[in-house]
């Protein structure tokens, strides 16, 4: 059977192609927009739990995009059934996070080279020692030549991907910018884990929409302009 005809309880695309590259926003609206303004052709192949999908094309190159959802619990759902039930090869994760860093600022685009992280979805690999969770060095050296070539400035570093939106402890973040972790998001551990595991290709490109220690944020019209430009970086590597 071809993935095309294959679905998952999560994942019914009712025979529309799923590319081998996708682009994953956590939010499904996120997908929508993408569709409409920069695909070809779209067609919609997933809509179950108003988790939208679909397959277009991008200069006449196939590519997807869905959405994931928050947490790693939910991104690292998707991204398994995307890879090992529908072939998906390329993973690129687009969205936003916390700068945590002072010479970050709003609208900065990062790509996530490391991803550390409180989460212990990786437990279950069994590993004798602790795993360094990196991205795919072949799509971020393809990302970094397309943003230099773009014109876009962009931090290259490790990211913390955390499951904790409002944390108890909140010394936390500062600890963690000690380390040099760039700012904070949700997804990319679980995505680069089930990446590797599986052999495949990923990558985070995350967009900076609030500063976290100085109190600083983006409002929802000014965030569609600054993920435009990380968009257009993503769509690229297709």
């Amino acid at each position: 059977m071809s993935t095309s005809h294959k679905e998952t309880p999560h994942i019914k695309p009712g025979g529309v192609e799923i590319a081998e590259t996708i682009l994953l926003p956590g939010d499904p609206l996120r997908a929508q927009f993408i569709a409409e303004n920069y695909l070809e052709n779209a067609v919609q192949f997933n809509n179950v739990r108003g988790m939208l999908g679909y397959t277009g094309t991008f200069k006449g190159r196939k590519i997807s995009v869905m959405g994931t959802g928050m947490g790693t619990p939910s991104m690292s759902l998707y991204s398994w059934e995307l890879i090992h039930v529908f072939g998906v090869k390329n993973l690129i994760r687009i969205g936003s996070a916390g700068a945590i860093q002072d010479h970050l600022n709003l609208y900065d685009i990062v790509f996530a080279m490391g991803s550390a992280t409180d989460s212990n979805y990786g437990h279950q690999y069994n590993l004798p020692g602790h795993y360094s969770i990196t991205a795919s060095f072949e799509l971020l050296e393809k990302a970094k030549k397309i943003a230099d070539a773009q014109g876009q400035k962009v931090h290259v570093g490790n990211v913390l991907s955390s499951d904790i939106f409002y944390n108890a402890d909140q010394t936390a973040l500062k600890r963690w910018s000690e380390m040099g972790i760039l700012c904070a998001e949700m997804e990319s551990a679980g995505l680069y884990m089930n990446a590797a595991h599986a052999g495949v290709n990923a990558l985070c490109i995350l967009t900076i929409s609030d500063h976290i220690f100085r109190h600083e944020s983006t409002t929802t019209e000014e965030r569609q302009t600054a993920f435009t430009k990380m968009m257009e970086i993503a769509l690229e590597l297709a």
